[in-house]
């Protein structure tokens, strides 16, 4: 698997040849210090760690700072594992946007926004019961029955009902690179990247 650590700056779009308007994610992908390697061999399997973001020393303790001696590097933020690695990396390389190139598809990954507590209309969906008048009484945007009293004197797991929403690990599958500048590290992807403007983001090959 082929893949980078990356930062999501904001949104913008994009006009094609044919004056059709994309919308784009701008992530600043690396550069990420290559700062372990895994084979079989040794670990049980073959994997890369990625390592990106800069972090204060004063801030690590001596298990990440010499972890990081290792790759001639200072201790980073944000420490990733790649399995399978397409690309022959040693430790203390970089791995920069030049793996990715125009068109191709990747997966994203990061962490949605938190919601907070919300009610089952914004959550899931719900349509609400009835309307808004003749008598109805704060019942719009209500769930309804959640269980039967007799039958099954119980709630069934996976009852859809208010919760806390967001903050949780999403995959986008199938986004298109539409640029890559390598003097900047930031690449242009199709359509929307879960998080809010500066989280981490895995883009995955």
């Amino acid at each position: 698997m082929k893949g980078i650590i990356g930062k999501k700056i904001g949104m913008t779009s994009v006009f094609g040849p044919d004056g059709k308007q994309t919308a784009c994610t701008i992530i600043e992908a690396g550069p990420c210090v290559v700062s372990q390697v895994k084979t079989q061999e040794t670990d049980g399997y073959s994997a890369v760690q990625l390592a990106y973001g800069d972090k204060k020393e004063k801030r690590s303790n001596k298990a990440e700072i010499n972890h990081f001696l290792k790759s001639n590097s200072t201790p980073k933020g944000f420490v990733k594992e790649f399995r399978d690695y397409y690309t022959e990396k040693n430790v203390g390389e970089t791995v920069t946007v030049d793996i990715f190139s125009e068109g191709e598809q990747v997966n994203v990954v990061g962490t949605s926004k938190g919601k907070g507590f919300q009610g089952v209309v914004k959550r899931h969906g719900f349509h609400g019961v009835g309307e808004a008048s003749h008598g109805q009484h704060d019942r719009q945007r209500a769930p309804g029955s959640v269980g039967g009293s007799s039958y099954p004197s119980r709630v069934f797991k996976g009852m859809r009902m208010a919760g806390r929403m967001g903050n949780e690990r999403v995959k986008m599958k199938g986004l298109k690179i539409m640029k890559v500048f390598p003097d900047k590290n930031y690449l242009l992807i199709t359509g929307s990247v879960p998080g809010h403007n500066g989280s981490i983001v895995l883009i995955q090959k």
